[in-house]
């Protein structure tokens, strides 16, 4: 966009008439961030207001009626200001295509807006401190003003009811894996042992605990059969692509063996997705 002749003149005028006033160029750019402060510590007056101090203004609507909860993964895209702030330089929270836990968003009043929002939803948030960082160290002290895009709400899969043990009908190999199939695949070819699969998965304890699902990355995962735990190798080979199926693995078949740090053991309840097989659909 090219500036009008009249608007150049203006500036031009401007800082003529700054400098010869005897204002330094520090204290044009105090000026600046004092209008920033103004910003960040006055929500206008046609702002929205929560009991807990947030205001907010809806610049976008969003689509649905479906509101994120506290245990729903969200993909969002953020913009904020410190009093600090330069206009044209905000910071921002996360990466947009890294979907964050609703639960471990550090700022509350950043939490407590996209709870009511939907996908889409554009929202200009005013948070005081005590719903920003909270006086945290190592992050930005103050109120901030915030520029939030909800871009999409995934929910994390609801722990199996059947988690505890098999099912008397599920289906046992000599091995001792039990599985049972929750949706029919529409391929033909089961991969081989050394296959290279791509899935969707999440996995249990028997106490219901999830400790691994690849819903929390936001995208499906591809490894070989060669590179995973025997009960997957042999688990994943009664698959075909498009098949969900849930497997029960006996901790032989899975980490009871393994000395790496922080493995569960025991049984494990995996529910697996099979999308392609070396690179087939």
């Amino acid at each position: 966009m090219t500036l009008s002749m009249s608007r150049i003149s203006l500036i031009v005028l401007f800082v003529f008439s700054a400098v010869a006033l005897g204002i330094s160029h520090a204290a044009l750019a105090q000026s600046a961030s004092q209008s920033m402060a103004a910003q960040v510590e006055n929500p206008p007056a046609d702002a929205q207001k929560t009991a807990s101090g947030l205001a907010y203004k809806i610049e976008t609507p969003g689509s649905g009626t479906v509101h994120p909860t506290d245990t729903d993964m969200v993909k969002m895209a953020t913009s904020f200001w410190t009093k600090e702030s330069q206009e044209g330089k905000p910071g921002s929270f996360g990466v947009p295509t890294k979907p964050l836990q609703m639960n471990r968003i550090l700022l509350p009043g950043l939490r407590e807006a996209l709870g009511m929002m939907t996908a889409g939803q554009k929202m200009r948030l005013w948070l005081p401190e005590k719903l920003a960082f909270a006086g945290a160290a190592d992050k930005p002290k103050g109120p901030l003003m915030v520029e939030v895009v909800l871009l999409s709400i995934i929910a994390l899969p609801t722990t199996p009811a059947d988690v505890a043990a098999p099912p008397a009908d599920a289906l046992k190999t000599k091995s001792g894996l039990a599985s049972k199939v929750l949706k029919p695949g529409t391929g033909t070819v089961h991969p081989k042992s050394s296959s290279t699969v791509l899935v969707h998965y999440s996995g249990w304890t028997t106490d219901g605990k999830m400790f691994d699902s690849s819903v929390t990355s936001g995208a499906p995962i591809s490894f070989p059969l060669t590179g995973v735990i025997k009960g997957w190798t042999e688990g994943v080979q009664l698959m075909v692509a498009g098949e969900s199926r849930r497997f029960w693995i006996p901790g032989k078949l899975a980490y009871d063996d393994s000395e790496r740090a922080g493995v569960p053991k025991g049984m494990l309840v995996f529910d697996i997705e099979l999308i392609a097989v070396d690179g087939n659909r």
